[in-house]
């Protein structure tokens, strides 16, 4: 009997239903798990995605294209399947894709992240199948995360320091997602709360969702007087060398990320702190992910493949099975 989901040159390929999951390449009809760019491709015919995150995909693949939403939970058939949307946990709009055919269920989790609860999109819910694709960014023991409230606190201790010495706090983020958790945790501060760059762009989808953000004031020239010395500033990384940005005065610079747990990679970003926070499940999460659904088979994609699916099949008595990727994992600067 053939696998019910097979990687294809363009990407995970089920044939019952004739459709992708996040294609690499412009397909037919693409099943959507998230917005971020590598799951997430401009030029299909078709994209299906949590109905939430419609305007979110909408950004990324262009407002004309033809998007078809579902509410989380609610099946609808392609071709010969049914096909549901699940929760993951990761940004708004994230959702693990069930597919079930002849009574086999496969879920495809895409990113998420079910350590912690983000005030910014609906948490990760379990689902129980037959085969759960898992990805496996961090998946290796050294990655734990620390209470985000704790985390949140620190930022904030680090942002009213820099303020009394008269420093602007540079806090580089990916766009969509990070930055709306960062805005989301932080609240009210010693100062304004400011973005930069494609930061901007994603707000506006957050705040008609119902996510509960705080004022932000544009990083614009007729703002900088009032941000100089005082604000935080959540920048897009692609947008950190901007001439706007050297105008605000004496800076520091920290990057919230799961990378962060490693000395090694807060030297080699030449940040001047590191605060360990991450859309991804750490280890210990996607252990309990697995084990949540029940399956017996796990295929790994998305990050330390060979590593993970090892344990996976040495420690916990699993088929696991490695599901290649175009992608190792994003940039160290935004999960």
């Amino acid at each position: 009997m053939p696998e019910l989901i097979t990687p294809t040159p363009s990407g995970l390929y089920c044939a019952a239903g004739d459709f992708h999951i996040d294609p690499w390449r412009p397909v037919s009809r693409a099943v959507i798990t998230h917005a971020h760019a590598d799951h997430a491709r401009s030029g299909c015919n078709a994209y299906l995605c949590a109905e939430i995150g419609r305007d979110i995909l909408a950004e990324r693949v262009g407002k004309s294209a033809l998007i078809e939403t579902l509410p989380y939970g609610q099946p609808t058939t392609l071709g010969d399947t049914r096909v549901s949307l699940h929760p993951a946990g990761h940004i708004l709009g994230s959702a693990q894709v069930r597919v079930e055919h002849k009574g086999e269920v496969w879920v495809v989790s895409g990113d998420y992240n079910n350590a912690v609860t983000s005030p910014a999109c609906a948490p990760f819910e379990p689902v129980p199948c037959h085969v759960f694709i898992t990805e496996s960014t961090f998946g290796l023991p050294i990655y734990n995360w620390p209470d985000p409230h704790q985390v949140f606190g620190e930022i904030r201790q680090w942002w009213a320091q820099n303020a009394a010495q008269g420093i602007t706090s540079i806090l580089p983020a990916y766009p969509l997602g990070k930055s709306q958790r960062l805005i989301a945790g932080l609240g009210d501060g010693p100062g304004p709360l400011a973005v930069h760059g494609n930061v901007q762009t994603f707000l506006p989808h957050y705040r008609r969702a119902g996510i509960d953000l705080p004022p932000t004031v544009p990083l614009r020239a007729d703002s900088l007087a009032d941000l100089r010395g005082r604000a935080l500033v959540i920048t897009s990384s692609a947008a950190q060398d901007t001439a706007l940005l050297t105008k605000l005065g004496p800076t520091a610079t920290a990057l919230a990320s799961g990378w962060m747990t490693t000395r090694a990679a807060r030297r080699s970003r030449a940040a001047d702190r590191g605060f360990i926070l991450s859309d991804h499940a750490d280890w210990p999460g996607l252990l309990r992910a697995i084990q949540a659904t029940g399956a017996p088979r796990i295929g790994v994609t998305h990050g330390q493949l060979q590593t993970f699916t090892r344990y996976l099949r040495d420690n916990m008595d699993l088929d696991a099975f490695i599901i290649p990727t175009r992608f190792s994992g994003e940039a160290p600067a935004s999960p």
